[in-house]
């Protein structure tokens, strides 16, 4: 009787196939990252944004103790002292345009947001992007002169970003940070979409955003108290995804596992790093029917993502400052007040994305040109292109990855050194996704690209 084989389907360990002196697997400089953003700080920026009374897009621009104008110039001279402590290492400017005829501006209102730039020492063009968005509102999105504390939405994440760069300007990477507190969000996306033309402009190679919008409340308006649990939404698709393309996916796969999808997965990885913090993944662009300052880049083609709270309480989200009373007889307190924002829990918000940045930033670029064969095969076969060697001086070589197609997470690796192609033999295509990560000599991963247009990261 002939020896039965185990059937592998895609479930091949990686232990069993290690090759080559592999890559540190301990990053202790990551779970130092995880642990470093201060609550303290966070509650002193947003107690700061709070106190410019606020910060609606159409209000004063003028005065230095209110409105948005005061606000903005406030963030500007706090990313310039964050860059003296650190010699001087990040570049701080302003990004505007001006906008018009618009439902939310009937303009002309000139909107700016505030970004500071921590270049890269290998890799300068290659960019990770932190943003807040700046403004605030309350129940009507055309009020501009009322108080709008907007202490959760959007303090909360302006702060995380804020104290993102004073924990990361520390440090140096292979790839640049940009730290963004972007204007007119509630009024049409408007400074993602300046921020992200001028990338597309510049020809900057954006790895990634992290949209940080809402990273400070903990309970839900569904009686939840979660302080454990961080949200991350991502598109599927692409929306730039060509008519070829789409032909291409639909026989080979790849709905899962756009960029953003992929972003996502690494985010919730790199919680790994940060005490007592686990991450939801959302397979969805936002909110069901709401938008936020990722959608900009994802417009563009950009991998952009959406970090947030995992129960949000909407008597704190877009309403005027009042105290009522509901049929039942219960008082019911409206506004977002800095009462609403638990502080610790912002800053572990706040580590995820420091983690998450820490880590692309110091691998090398992803993987580009990824291709897949394997058709009628036992066997899969994976290639792909290395960048030029002045931009990777930090590469180890590669990882590949598989998991089942039903799978949500990467479940299974394997390292192959710094090659151009592996083979995967007797692990069927047809049963499992598949996909490449780049490897720094220190450990740092780059996320997984999957093959083909639909997972492109973009090239170098």
């Amino acid at each position: 009787m002939r020896k039965l084989v185990p059937l592998l389907f895609c479930l091949t360990t990686a232990s069993a196939f290690a090759q080559d002196a592999l890559p540190p697997a301990d990053m202790p400089l990551l779970d130092a990252l995880g642990r470093a953003p201060s609550a303290a700080n966070i509650e002193r920026d947003v107690r700061t944004l709070v106190g410019f009374g606020t910060r609606h897009t159409l209000s004063d621009t003028v005065s230095a103790t209110r409105g948005i104008g005061a606000a903005r110039r406030w963030v500007f001279d706090e990313f310039t002292r964050i860059s003296k402590a650190c010699g001087g290492c990040l570049e701080v400017r302003y990004v505007s345009g001006t906008v018009q005829g618009e439902p939310r501006i009937p303009g002309p209102v000139e909107v700016v947001s505030v970004i500071a730039i921590q270049r890269g020492s290998v890799d300068p063009n290659r960019y990770v992007i932190m943003s807040g968005d700046i403004d605030s509102r309350v129940s009507d999105v055309m009020d501009a002169t009322s108080d709008s504390p907007g202490a959760n939405d959007n303090a909360s994440g302006v702060a995380g970003t804020l104290e993102a760069a004073r924990v990361l300007s520390r440090q140096r990477f292979a790839g640049s940070i940009v730290y963004a507190a972007l204007a007119g969000e509630e009024q049409g996306l408007f400074g993602g979409k300046f921020l992200a033309e001028e990338a597309k402009r510049r020809g900057w190679r954006v790895e990634a955003v992290l949209n940080n919008d809402m990273i400070g409340n903990t309970r839900g308006i569904d009686g939840v108290h979660d302080n454990v649990t961080a949200r991350v939404f991502s598109e599927g698709t692409r929306v730039t995804e060509t008519a070829e393309e789409a032909r291409a996916r639909r026989f080979t796969g790849g709905e899962l596992d756009s960029p953003s999808r992929n972003l996502a997965r690494y985010i919730a990885r790199m919680a790994a790093h940060v005490p007592n913090l686990e991450v939801m993944m959302v397979n969805r662009l936002d909110r069901f029917g709401r938008g936020g300052h990722h959608r900009p880049f994802n417009d563009l083609g950009y991998p952009a993502v959406r970090v947030m709270e995992t129960h949000e309480h909407y008597d704190r989200q877009h309403q005027d400052l009042r105290t009522e009373t509901d049929p039942q007889g219960q008082r019911r307190v409206y506004g977002d007040t800095i009462d609403g924002v638990d502080f610790a829990y912002a800053a572990k918000l706040t580590a995820l994305n420091v983690v998450a940045l820490a880590g692309m930033a110091a691998a090398p670029p992803p993987p580009a040109e990824v291709r897949i064969e394997g058709a009628v095969s036992a066997d899969t076969t994976l290639k792909w292109k290395r960048p030029a060697p002045a931009q990777a001086t930090n590469l180890a070589g590669y990882r590949v990855y598989w998991r089942l197609t039903t799978e949500p997470q990467w479940t299974r690796s394997r390292w192959v050194g710094d090659v151009e192609a592996t083979t995967l033999r007797n692990i069927v295509i047809d049963n499992c996704f598949f996909g490449v990560a780049a490897v720094a000599k220190d450990g740092s991963e780059s996320p997984v690209v999957f093959p083909g247009a639909a997972g492109s990261f973009g090239g170098y």
